[in-house]
């Protein structure tokens, strides 16, 4: 398809970065209810504030976490996608103030713009409203687009998992606004297991009678070196024990023990392999009980042949920008790998080129919000009529 991708100019990316810097003052942490709210109805105002008003909006509770908020704008167009984007943060209310200095150069003299959230991944989200009026402006054909907005990504996305899932699921593809790495998009995301396992012994004095005890820590301890044995590291299979509680003193024998796990997988025959590694392991002592409680918080994201158009689409845009698209693999999960997990088209790592996420020095570069925002008008308009 020979599309002319519009390049924002100096003046529209000023108003870009403007808003990027409203949106990250505006403090959103996932467990702060009152700060997403705001947050919130600050970023449905700036979605109509660039686009208009929507043609449909549906808001979702979250619970205790900040609401789902879907926003579509109908194309001209017979595609229709979504693009989706988190508005909350790890950092909690307060953290603006002490931050520091918000903008600096690095030592190439390149501007750096730092902020609590600003690269994970209220750039992305800026940049993603911009990119479709930017492709609406262009003249040329756009799909229908539904953004999708969520409070709880940080956190495992438990409330807006099943929004994603019904919104995302007969759509023609979806694009999410994760920070890129470095530039390069993100076709691979490992999938996460958040296991608790449950030891339940038999209590009794450890200095009187030893021998009538069945420690639910000691069992833990066998079972802890033997599903660690179960990681794979080559094939990026990772298991590790974060959290473990158990007994009610040093001189009694343990009747309870409890451990949680964070599980890493790059495949579903991996994700397999590990819920029947789990299942079988064993401890000497059968007077112990082992509760294995399966939690697969997101599946594994990969490249499959429904995303492989869409990553063509994106790297022919950049080619037209004048720079080449990388793809990578990366180990931590997103709401793309929802959408990968139904079978559907999805590229993520679509937003900011920076560095830091959840850290003090998280920044963006400013000089490339515009080529970014550049990428993701593209695709959209390569998305007009569909994949």
């Amino acid at each position: 398809m020979n599309v002319s991708t519009p390049f924002p100019s100096a003046e529209t990316v000023q108003q870009i970065t403007a808003d990027i810097i409203e949106l990250v003052e505006c403090e959103s942490h996932s467990y702060d209810r009152q700060g997403l709210d705001a947050c919130l109805s600050l970023l449905i105002d700036l979605t109509e504030r660039r686009l208009g008003k929507p043609a449909e909006m549906q808001r979702y509770p979250g619970g205790e976490q900040g609401d789902i908020v879907t926003l579509t704008y109908p194309g001209s167009g017979t595609g229709h996608i979504a693009i989706i984007g988190h508005y909350d943060t790890v950092w909690p209310r307060g953290t603006l103030a002490a931050w520091g200095e918000r903008s600096s150069q690095d030592d190439t003299g390149r501007l750096r713009l730092s902020g609590p959230g600003i690269l994970d991944m209220k750039t992305g989200v800026v940049q993603g409203i911009w990119a479709l009026r930017l492709a609406r402006e262009s003249g040329l054909q756009v799909p229908t687009v539904t953004f999708l907005f969520n409070g709880d990504e940080e956190i495992g996305s438990l409330a807006s998992r099943k929004v994603i899932e019904n919104v995302t699921a007969p759509l023609d593809a979806t694009l999410v606004l994760e920070p890129s790495h470095h530039g390069a998009v993100k076709t691979e995301r490992k999938g996460v297991g958040l296991f608790k396992v449950i030891a339940t012994g038999v209590e009794s004095h450890a200095g009187l009678n030893p021998a009538a005890g069945a420690s639910a820590i000691h069992a833990m301890a066998e079972f802890i070196t033997a599903i660690i044995a179960a990681a794979d590291p080559a094939k990026g299979t990772t298991i590790n024990a974060g959290l473990i509680e158990g007994g009610t003193g040093s001189n009694v024998v343990a009747g309870r023990c409890a451990v949680q796990f964070d599980i890493r997988v790059r495949s579903l025959d991996e994700q397999a392999r590990i819920d029947t590694a789990f299942d079988a392991a064993t401890v000497s002592d059968p007077r112990v009980k082992i509760e294995v409680r399966h939690n697969w918080n997101r599946p594994p994201m990969e490249l499959t042949k429904a995303s492989q158009p869409l990553l063509e689409h994106a790297r022919q845009v950049a080619s037209e920008l004048g720079f080449a698209l990388q793809n990578v693999a990366v180990g931590g999960a997103s709401d793309a790998n929802f959408v990968a997990g139904l079978g559907r088209p999805v590229l993520c790592g679509l937003g900011a080129v920076g560095d830091g996420a959840h850290a003090r020095n998280e920044f963006i570069y400013a000089d490339m919000t515009g080529r970014q925002t550049a990428l993701l008008t593209g695709i959209i308009q390569r998305l007009a009529n569909g994949i």
